[in-house]
């Protein structure tokens, strides 16, 4: 009796491991994204330095938690206001940014600015407004609504 018990829990242990790893790779397999890196949203900064837009630059780095419940985000306020703003992913483990990322003061990740080459600004976004997507929204339409009244007067 002893017998058939612990095989029974042999069997039922091995179909659960096997399920759970079963689901992992499915998941996985769907496109379920394990870092930021995965979502390679926008374009380069250099590009974004170029372009007479300003840009939304996100600081992250892929071991974080945040940054990775950030991204979905990030990426659908690029999606939505990808013609009017270039968006930029800077790795910050990433030493060819190491200038760049000591210009900055970065605080914690993610990190959010809007960067205007145009006009030498930068403005930081802090995490209770990229945290909440209609206020993140109303950051970027003030931005841009400013940076309308400064084209206006530049002419």
């Amino acid at each position: 009796m002893k017998k058939k018990i612990i095989i029974t829990l042999a069997i039922l242990l091995a179909v659960i491991f096997t399920s759970a790893a079963g689901f992992a790779v499915a998941t996985n397999a769907l496109g379920k994204k394990e870092k930021p890196s995965d979502y390679k949203v926008g374009i380069s900064y250099e590009q974004a330095l170029e372009s007479n837009k300003p840009m939304v630059a996100l600081f992250y780095v892929d071991w974080c938690g945040y940054c990775l419940r950030f991204m979905p985000k990030f990426k659908a306020l690029s999606l939505l206001y990808g013609t009017r703003f270039n968006f930029v992913m800077i790795d910050v483990e990433n030493p060819a940014n190491k200038a760049l990322v000591e210009d900055v003061a970065l605080t914690g990740f993610p990190t959010v600015y809007i960067i205007d080459p145009k006009y030498d600004n930068r403005v930081l976004i802090n995490n209770a407004i990229y945290q909440n997507f209609q206020k993140f929204k109303v950051e970027l339409n003030r931005y841009l609504r400013i940076r309308g009244l400064l084209d206006k007067a530049d002419k």
